[in-house]
């Protein structure tokens, strides 16, 4: 056999070599391509079925939410003609800032706890479905409704109180310091007696004013309580909520009464010691934070 044969032999099986392996190379990299295939199917399919069963998680607390917020409502708002939702907001608002602060985001929640709820198009599937930040809010909202802020969280506290004897030049102080303008006062055995207000010292000094002069060092507070005038005051207990307080104001106010103010005393008792006092003002400042 001549060199040059040889030399066609050589070539010709290192061709066949060369090109068996790129077709075992060829099947091992289909192979490789179709379990991918598989396995990205598989993954695919996992991942949709754990976002459907994160939506209808999503979906149950929604509505779970939704509906400690309408329990909440039915026992706020009195006299509605209506326990719908919606009815219940615009019924309670006027009367309940806790409503008002949140009557425009409720009102939204409420079309779409409607859409959830009353127009599945099977009892596992729903047409829409709420974001997870929309299911935080609603949850924060059914915590605030269920425990809602406290009477004592806008008061005026410490409480400044004196007994009949005390003298005006110590309540004159702490109008000075403090801008105080409502004082409960008690007789010796601790008795509520009567609130003591700005408007009570101003009439007195303009009764006795003379010569520039006040003479006022030796006043005492039992002379300053005008004869037959009578505030309107009540007392709550400490765990009074802010909208019961609400309530109350509204109370005397449609009965053409001025609740002057809200004595907050440990146990309501009318006699206890006050530890908050909540003015008509208290309230529109708490408004307006919110």
């Amino acid at each position: 056999m001549t060199n040059e044969t040889q030399t066609k032999h050589r070539t010709i099986k290192q061709q066949t070599r060369t090109s068996q392996q790129s077709k075992k190379n060829a099947n091992q990299n289909n192979e490789k391509a179709k379990n991918q295939n598989t396995d990205t199917e598989k993954t695919a399919s996992f991942s949709s079925a754990n976002q459907e069963v994160k939506h209808k998680e999503q979906s149950g607390k929604f509505e779970a939410a939704f509906n400690r917020i309408h329990k909440a409502l039915k026992e706020m708002v009195k006299g509605s003609d209506s326990d719908a939702f919606v009815e219940l907001l615009y019924s309670g608002y006027k009367n309940h800032s806790l409503i008002r602060k949140y009557k425009s985001e409720l009102h939204q929640f409420a079309k779409l706890r409607n859409a959830i709820v009353h127009e599945r198009v099977n009892a596992d599937y729903y047409i829409a479905e709420p974001h997870i930040e929309v299911v935080e809010r609603m949850e924060e909202i059914a915590k605030e409704f269920e425990k809602p802020q406290t009477a004592l969280s806008i008061a005026t506290s410490p409480v400044f109180y004196y007994y009949e004897d005390a003298y005006l030049k110590d309540v004159l102080k702490v109008i000075n310091k403090f801008d105080f303008t409502r004082f409960p006062i008690y007789d010796k055995d601790d008795k509520y007696v009567a609130l003591l207000t700005s408007t009570e010292i101003i009439q007195w000094m303009a009764q006795h004013f003379s010569d520039s002069v006040v003479p006022f060092e030796n006043v005492q507070i039992k002379e300053l309580l005008t004869k037959g005038k009578n505030y309107f005051v009540t007392f709550v207990d400490e765990k009074a909520s802010l909208y019961h307080i609400e309530e109350l104001f509204e109370r005397y106010h449609t009965r053409g009464k001025k609740l002057q103010a809200v004595i907050i005393t440990e146990t309501g008792d009318r006699h206890g010691k006050p530890i908050g006092v909540i003015t008509p003002w208290d309230l529109l400042d708490s408004d307006s934070e919110d």
